[in-house]
């Protein structure tokens, strides 16, 4: 299907990110969007400011008529009486992720996969190619500060997509270029180990990259070459492309990026963390493929804003420190974590976890403990379901007993600010992909009065 001759289009499931990338791309190109989701935020808020029509409540005479395609996440569950009224209508039913296919058909695909990173990596390749004049097209799995959104429009047919591995929905992509991130055992619902995520998802993800195309592959990652296309290893003081010479300046990172025999000098950048370092090398190799120069680079990785939820900054003062972060994995959770300390060594850093998905804690229960426990003080919140149900004997007292620390505690989400009033705090961190983001803003008022 031709995205040109869609005239109204209905979303089952809008206020997803990728979700919301796609209808705000669509909107753009003069297409009638219309759209259900649960629960109302501010994501949603800024689509309906946009022209965007969006119900809350599954009335299904709300839906217009006329519709030429439904788009729709696997996160909708079957019994959602809008899924099963529209199952019913014999309109096309495409997932996202086909559709994101579809649209990047039509352009130049540079796609960035991999269990971590994605999405930080993403951003900051959109804000090089557009300092560097570059005016590409980016579906993020998050809002970049630059931009204030998850879809960047632009009028060129470079397209930056974050490809994500859940539900194997990267293997509807054709990239010119792809970068991988990661690969680290997630997602077990659909891939039952780690070798088969490697092998069947990401394996088959780096064969879907075109003939004379680009893979670069995180150094300790190993994947067989795809014919022909080219493959190059980054990392940190490995790989053939890679940073050196990593040094923290006055809260801002400073590298050496070298590839081939050249090597540009003291590159300055926002994000802290030897994984954000890792991450702007990827984006810097991408956007020098796409003819990005060199003075362009230096400028888009200082003026960098970061993405929400990727280790943003809510209170930064002299006295207390207050870091919101996306991290659900045991890998994102230590990253997070070492880059707080690198950056306040001598601070106490206390973290507040919500662990995501039962079936995700039940995996990697022995790694969230190992990561807590780099924590001074760790505070555990009950489990985040989103689409899950529970599952016999799997609470947070799963990690919370495997964790060494003794300076630890569980407690309720609406328990969570009057506890921390009791608390002595100099860095403070909010972790987990569930609804702990709406604790922010109480958060941020204690920290303030203190």
């Amino acid at each position: 299907m031709k995205i040109s001759k869609l005239k109204r289009v209905y979303f089952l499931g809008v206020g997803g990110i990728g979700m919301s990338a796609i209808a705000r791309y669509l909107h753009s190109k003069g297409v009638e969007v219309f759209g259900y989701d649960k629960t109302k935020t501010k994501l949603t808020k800024t689509l309906e400011k946009s022209g965007i029509k969006i119900h809350y409540t599954e009335d299904v005479s709300l839906i217009p008529d006329k519709i030429d395609l439904i788009i729709f996440t696997p996160a909708i569950p079957e019994e959602n009486l809008v899924k099963i009224y529209l199952l019913k209508t014999g309109i096309p039913m495409k997932k996202r992720a086909e559709v994101l296919g579809w649209i990047t058909k039509e352009g130049k695909c540079l796609a960035i996969a991999g269990t971590h990173g994605k999405t930080t990596t993403s951003a900051i390749l959109t804000h090089l190619l557009k300092v560097g004049g570059v005016d590409c097209n980016a579906f993020l799995g998050g809002i970049a500060g630059n931009y204030r959104s998850n879809f960047v429009a632009g009028k060129s047919k470079v397209m930056v997509v974050e490809a994500d591995e859940y539900d194997r929905s990267f293997l509807h992509l054709d990239p010119y270029a792809a970068v991988i991130t990661s690969m680290d055992a997630d997602h077990l619902d659909i891939y039952q180990d780690g070798e088969n995520m490697r092998s069947s998802g990401f394996g088959a993800f780096a064969k879907k990259i075109k003939k004379g195309g680009h893979l670069f592959l995180e150094n300790r990652l190993h994947l067989r070459k795809p014919h022909g296309v080219s493959k190059i290893s980054y990392g940190v003081e490995v790989g053939e492309v890679c940073a050196q010479n990593v040094a923290v300046k006055n809260g801002y990172f400073h590298f050496d990026y070298c590839f081939g025999n050249k090597i540009w000098k003291d590159l300055k950048f926002s994000l802290p963390g030897l994984h954000n370092v890792e991450n702007a090398v990827a984006a810097i190799s991408l956007a020098r493929l796409m003819k990005v120069k060199e003075a362009d680079i230096r400028k888009g990785l200082v003026s960098f804003k970061g993405v929400n939820r990727r280790f943003e900054f809510i209170v930064r003062n002299p006295k207390q420190i207050y870091i919101d972060d996306y991290a659900h994995h045991p890998t994102e959770l230590s990253a997070a974590i070492s880059a707080a300390r690198m950056l306040y060594p001598e601070k106490s850093i206390t973290g507040v976890f919500q662990p995501h998905l039962f079936s995700r804690t039940k995996d990697f229960k022995r790694g969230f403990a190992s990561s807590l426990d780099e924590l001074d003080a760790a505070i555990l919140l009950p489990i985040y379901p989103a689409r899950e149900k529970p599952i016999k004997g799997i609470t947070s007292k799963s990690i919370f007993d495997l964790m060494k620390s003794k300076n630890k505690k569980i407690i309720k989400k609406e328990k969570l600010i009057s506890y921390l009033k009791k608390q002595k705090i100099e860095v403070l961190m909010s972790l987990g992909a569930g609804d702990i983001d709406t604790e922010v803003i109480e958060i941020k008022k204690l920290l303030n009065s203190k």
